[in-house]
């Protein structure tokens, strides 16, 4: 699969985190990108032996005028474990290929509620302040170091409780891609003002994704209203993560 040496690398949560980002990063008016979109479909059962199932998605990649592409935003479809790690490494495999000479930096962003942030001794909740924390793998870039100087560095202590980030951060550490982790802390609260506090935080990551990627975030895009789940209900599996 042909990407951008900068990859924007998003889940279509069911939240609608990863589709709002995708939707409000566009062109910057004064540039000569143009949006070329396209969708993808890879087949599991050869590696995986996975017949019912298929890793799937959209990409969108930002091309100049002489048709180089500068970067390329990554929209995969929402899978639940364990399919989902065969489809994010599936795709992986895909982008990167096997010339190590031109790997894309992958920028993985995440927005986790703060009751799947833990660390010893520690709340995650620390402050009314926007909390966006960095997790630098691989091969620094120019990418990471810019990302890394305008993120907070997360605990050597930090448990991270959830699926999509978790199994992302498992295969990207065996892959050792040049790749940073973006993870934007939330409250998960139904009240107006914590809502307003998720927003501020997009608006940080929205901001810092468009200044590595010379495009423009589009703040009056953004319409969140995330699902509001209870751990009650979920597979009492999940409880194996925390």
């Amino acid at each position: 699969m042909k990407v951008a040496p900068k990859v924007i690398f998003l889940i279509r949560d069911a939240d609608g985190f990863g589709t709002v980002i995708s939707d409000a990063l566009q062109p910057n008016p004064n540039s000569s990108l143009r949006r070329l979109e396209e969708s993808f479909e890879l087949s599991l059962q050869e590696r995986y032996g996975i017949k019912d199932h298929k890793a799937s998605g959209n990409i969108v990649h930002f091309v100049d005028e002489k048709g180089l592409y500068e970067v390329s935003l990554l929209l995969l479809q929402n899978y639940e474990p364990p399919i989902l790690a065969c489809v994010v490494n599936e795709v992986l495999a895909s982008i990167t290929g096997e010339d190590s000479s031109t790997m894309p930096t992958v920028v993985f962003p995440f927005i986790v509620a703060a009751s799947k942030l833990k660390w010893e001794g520690k709340s995650s909740l620390t402050n009314n302040k926007v909390s966006l924390y960095g997790i630098q793998i691989g091969p620094e870039t120019d990418v990471t170091r810019v990302m890394l100087a305008k993120t907070q560095k997360p605990p050597s202590t930090l448990q991270i409780h959830h699926e999509s980030v978790a199994c992302c951060l498992q295969l990207i550490r065996v892959l050792k891609l040049p790749t940073f982790f973006l993870i934007g802390q939330c409250g998960r609260h139904t009240s107006s003002k914590a809502l307003a506090e998720e927003l501020e935080v997009i608006y940080e990551m929205g901001d810092l994704l468009s200044s590595i990627s010379c495009l423009s975030f589009l703040r009056e895009r953004i319409t969140w209203n995330p699902v509001k789940t209870s751990r009650d209900s979920e597979e009492p599996w999940r409880a194996l993560y925390g």
